[in-house]
């Protein structure tokens, strides 16, 4: 196969590769670094590169496989962490002025484990200031462009990640998720994104070990190694609070299953919100994907009230947490929409914070119910198509205005109030080319069985072997 090939290999089979030396990951990381050089200029999804370091690791890695030790389950394999994840001794902007030349000396957990087992770093990748929307712009770095259409989005806040997979620049990726931006982005580029359980990926360094909200996992461009990711960076760790103490290994089990008696819920609009009709379109053509695995399909909408104002309350709270003393002395180097949410946080109150903590305990109470009823719940990742790069974010669809700068990305945030994983698989794309993802949320803490259902859904349909078109010109 030619260099490009092998940069689109699943993530799991080229690890087998360089394992068993079939490939030297030396090649491999070659080829990736040739694969951004001709690809990154037109995307910028890649905004910090390490190519002589990642050469230097590659080299390392084949000479420890020559000597017959051991590598883990990533074996040298290239990843590129979002950049708002600490990576010792790498330049990490978290998208700010205020942090464009910040170095951490310290790396974050899910950097820590991606390292140990076997991932080599390459870089970092592009995100919003802070992680703040669904569209990856910054004043450091600029935007990064969908690699299936590249005047418009690639979504976010893991937008650099998600477009740097669709390139072939990378095999894997990490990002975070609070109101949906491992999601959104899968959904806008074709891939993989999985929004793991609370705790199911410890996250290490924070500002609120405590906040459910705020999660950190894998993308990818197959289920298989969305899996193959989780059997490293899950697991407890003492440094979260709220870690869950159940082994990484689980995600090591095979994804294949029976899903004959299955029962789905699926849901055009998540309790009314506006959704694209080329999105419900296509959507709608694959209900049949699971009647055909054997799966009952019903239509079925959840009890979502409540969902909204408790995201914007909690979101807000964590604003104000994380960054509330910064805008103090740096607020002239944030963006409005950032200042916007700080603010929004400083002007709550005890009673507030209060109420949307008990409506948030009522909603899970009443999605428990519910998907006692089903074995999952299947509706749109976003509720538009990637949109025009230049745009900061969607002001209304469908004729209905949108309130605040988060409000198009309501199909992911109502999600992540109910606490339950949920899975962005590629599920098609628009009459023009443009990704569409499907939304797979499992029952609380049921994340393998998330990636279960997405693997038989992939199986059949394969979305993710078409490429980009500007790849081939």
């Amino acid at each position: 196969m030619n260099a490009q090939d092998l940069c689109f290999l699943p993530a799991v089979e080229l690890a087998r590769m360089i394992r068993e030396r079939e490939v030297s990951g030396l090649d491999v990381m070659q080829a990736h670094l040739d694969q951004i050089e001709r690809t990154n200029p037109h995307i910028n999804a890649i905004v910090t590169l390490l190519p002589e370091q990642a050469l230097e690791q590659a080299h390392d890695m084949d000479a420890r496989l020559a000597r017959g030790e051991v590598s883990g389950p990533l074996c040298g394999l290239p990843v590129a962490h979002k950049d708002l994840a600490d990576t010792k001794g790498i330049r990490t902007t978290r998208g700010s002025p205020i942090f464009s030349d910040f170095v951490p000396d310290q790396d974050a957990l899910i950097v820590e484990r991606l390292k140990g087992g076997g991932a080599l770093t390459i870089g970092k990748t592009n995100t919003p200031e802070f992680g703040a929307g669904s569209q990856t712009f910054n004043a450091v770095f600029g935007a990064t462009r969908n690699p299936y259409a590249t005047d418009k989005t690639c979504g976010g806040s893991s937008g650099g990640a998600a477009a740097a997979l669709a390139s072939g620049m990378i095999p894997i990726a990490d990002g975070s998720d609070l109101g949906g931006s491992l999601r959104n982005p899968a959904s806008f580029c074709n891939v993989a994104g999985l929004r793991p359980s609370a705790g199911r990926v410890p996250v290490w360094p924070t500002y609120s070990g405590w906040f459910p909200m705020a999660v950190q996992g894998p993308m990818g461009r197959t289920i298989d190694d969305i899996a193959l990711q989780m059997s490293v960076i899950a697991g407890p760790d003492p440094r979260s609070p709220i870690s869950i103490e159940e082994p990484a290994e689980l995600f090591s089990r095979p994804l294949q299953r029976d899903c004959k008696g299955l029962r789905i819920a699926w849901s055009r609009d998540l309790g009314g919100l506006p959704v694209d009709a080329e999105v419900t379109r296509v959507l709608e053509a694959h209900r049949g994907v699971f009647e055909k695995l054997g799966c009952t399909v019903v239509d079925a909408e959840p009890d979502l009230r409540d969902a909204d104002e408790i995201f914007q309350v909690m979101r807000a709270w964590n604003f104000e947490l994380a960054y509330g003393d910064l805008l103090k002395t740096e607020r002239e180097q944030m963006k409005d929409t950032v200042v916007w949410n700080i603010e929004k946080g400083m002007k709550l109150s005890g009673p507030q914070v209060g109420s949307a903590e008990r409506k948030r305990t009522q909603l899970f109470h009443r999605m428990r119910e519910f998907m006692d009823n089903c074995d999952f719940l299947v509706a749109p990742v976003v509720q538009v198509l990637p949109f025009d790069v230049d745009q900061p974010y969607v002001t209304e669809i469908n004729g209905e205005q949108m309130q605040t700068y988060i409000d198009w990305m309501s199909s992911c945030c109502r999600i992540s109030v109910t606490g339950q994983p949920a899975l962005s698989v590629p599920c098609g794309f628009s009459r023009d080319g443009r990704p569409v993802g499907l939304q797979i949320v499992g029952r609380y803490r049921d994340d393998f069985g998330v990636l279960q259902l997405g693997h038989a859904f992939e199986r059949e349909t394969g979305y993710w072997k078409q490429r980009p078109d500007f790849l081939q010109k």
